[in-house]
């Protein structure tokens, strides 16, 4: 098996990085970073999320694993003192081919500029906000106008996103598996002006968001953990990803709600 490791910069996840290594190599496994069949992610979401970006163009043949060396994170498996396991099962998984991958959406941006037509991907979110002044945008839903939003921004999560800065802004928790979008409202401002829905959405496979920004002024882009700042930006086009997901290595059951329950409510019940 061909792997590759991402990790945060602290000793505890270099010295998970190091052992890593030492047992990749006595079960023969081999470290390639042009073309790894798994990417191991060593830290936190944070983590996970860049390793995302480092081998975006490479997600439709690539899988990946997270070791957290934080607090449980929704993207991580395994803990620190489960690592000789994970590469015992990665190793036998190789062997028998009984490795399960699981497959889930992601988000689609398409921004028009005055430079032409780009594509982002995200495994979180995607972002707008104003920087100078409140954002200013009419919001289209398939291409019909849906409402004129002002207010400090508005946040598109895929699923695995939904838990992060969408469930800060009063967002539903989706299950990853479901192909879908949830666009959340960042302290919209509602008058005989600007109405806006005041609450999330969420648009399944095939349906689009256009936003279109009403003013030159700055705006503030965030695709997952990259931000931008840009002042030519005409519209952007949100949807599920029609060609592209994400794949994680699963080598034991760990559900969703599992993490959900352990990352918000806790294990204790009275």
């Amino acid at each position: 098996m061909k792997y590759f490791l991402v990790q945060r910069q602290d000793d505890v996840s270099a010295g998970l990085a190091r052992r890593f290594h030492e047992l990749a190599g006595q079960y023969g496994m081999e470290l390639d970073e042009q073309e790894p069949e798994v990417v191991v992610s060593i830290g936190g979401d944070g983590t996970m999320l860049i390793a995302f970006h480092q081998f975006v163009d490479k997600l439709d043949r690539i899988s990946f694993v997270g070791i957290h060396t934080g607090h449980l994170g929704f993207f991580a498996d395994w803990k620190p003192d489960q690592l000789d396991y994970l590469v015992e099962l990665m190793h036998n998984g190789e062997i028998n081919q009984d490795l399960r991958i699981v497959q889930y959406p992601i988000l689609e941006i398409e921004i028009l500029s005055s430079q032409g037509v780009e594509q982002r991907l995200a495994l979180n979110e995607f972002t707008l906000k104003g920087i100078e002044n409140t954002l200013v945008a009419q919001v289209d839903i398939n291409d019909e106008m849906f409402e004129m939003f002002r207010g400090d921004g508005i946040c598109v999560s895929t699923p695995s996103g939904s838990t992060a800065y969408n469930k800060s802004l009063g967002g539903a928790i989706v299950h990853p598996s479901l192909a879908a979008i949830q666009i959340a409202e960042i302290a919209s401002i509602n008058n005989r002006v600007y109405r806006t829905l005041g609450s999330p959405m969420l648009l399944p496979m095939h349906h689009h968001c256009d936003i279109y920004p009403k003013s030159k002024h700055p705006v503030y882009l965030a695709f997952d953990y990259q931000y931008v700042q840009r002042s030519d930006v005409e519209s952007i086009r949100c949807r599920v990803s029609p060609n592209l997901k994400v794949k994680f290595a699963r080598y034991r059951p760990f559900p969703f709600w599992n993490r959900v329950r352990e990352a918000f409510i806790g294990q204790e019940f009275q």
